[in-house]
């Protein structure tokens, strides 16, 4: 690719497949131990249904299943909800929870992230709820920098996302700053000019 304008503009389609894990049955879940199984309901959240670990490690070895670090997107309900995949045991609902399975020397799981969160597709209308198919996540565009500049806009986006919604970090930067101020504002109103 060239990046003669400083990006280009692709379809999520050209970036990789769409991929979704194979379809569990209700009788294959139990609500008391085995490895989560994540439904539309309680992606993002805590698993309240379980697969066995014989079904997942099969199921896993056989059919599509995430990377660490694919970024996992519901297709259902919430739609454009996005989860990153952090290696650990679980199984996610076919279709209704989707991922890219995507080059990264092209696009950086960490930038694709942030496209998402613009939600560049358009959900189908329609039915009972919303959905977002295959086809509408393969026919929206993002814009895509090189590898550097990507890893640049990830850096800035983490640092702002950390102030805006960690409590370690975000807090107490507020609270200097706002310090800073508090400061600078009763050294302006308590120095007086003296008269001549």
């Amino acid at each position: 690719m060239q990046y003669v304008f400083g990006y280009v503009r692709i379809s999520l389609g050209d970036i990789g497949s769409i991929c979704m894990c194979k379809r569990i049955l209700k009788s294959q879940t139990n609500t008391v131990s085995g490895v989560p199984f994540y439904k539309i309901g309680t992606f993002g959240k805590e698993a309240d249904a379980y697969i066995s670990q014989e079904t997942f490690n099969e199921y896993r070895s056989k059919y599509n299943f995430p990377k660490k670090g694919d970024v996992l997107i519901s297709a259902a309900g919430t739609i454009g909800r996005t989860v990153v995949y952090d290696g650990k045991p679980a199984y996610f609902q076919d279709s209704n929870i989707v991922w890219i399975d995507n080059d990264e020397s092209i696009v950086l799981n960490s930038y694709l992230r942030y496209c998402y969160e613009l939600k560049p597709w358009k959900a189908s209308e329609g039915g009972t709820i919303p959905r977002l198919y295959n086809d509408n996540i393969a026919k929206a565009v993002i814009a895509v920098p090189s590898i550097e500049e990507q890893k640049c806009v990830v850096s800035i986006l983490d640092r702002f996302d950390a102030i805006c919604n960690d409590l370690t970090s975000g807090l107490p930067a507020e609270i200097e700053a706002r310090q800073k101020q508090y400061e600078y504002y009763r050294d302006r109103l308590l120095s007086f000019k003296e008269l001549n």
